[in-house]
C-alpha cells in the first residue's frame, strides 16, 4: 500500500491538491492510505519551505505548488 501525506494547514490548495491526488490514485487504481498533515511541527520534519506538500512513502515531492494530476500518478508508479 503507498502512503501519501498531504501537508498543510488545510488551505484551499492543499484541499485542492488532496483532491487531484485522489484522482491520480483511481485512475491508477491501487491501494493507498491518504493522510492530511496540518500540524505544524509534522510538516517542519520534512524539508518544506512553502505549503501545499505532498509525500509519497516518505519522500517529498512536491512543495509549494499543486502539481498536474500527470505528475502525481507519474510518481506514484515511481
Amino acid at each position: 500500500m503507498v502512503n501519501i501525506k498531504v501537508l498543510g494547514p488545510g488551505c484551499a490548495n492543499c484541499k485542492r491538491l488532496e483532491a487531484i491526488t485522489r484522482k491520480a490514485v483511481e485512475g491508477l487504481g491501487i491501494e493507498a492510505e491518504i493522510e492530511k498533515v496540518t500540524n505544524y511541527n509534522e510538516i517542519m520534519k520534512y524539508p518544506i519551505l512553502s505549503t501545499p506538500g505532498l509525500v509519497i512513502n516518505e519522500k517529498l515531492v512536491s512543495t509549494g505548488r499543486i502539481p498536474s494530476e500527470a505528475e502525481i500518478t507519474d510518481w506514484l508508479k515511481a
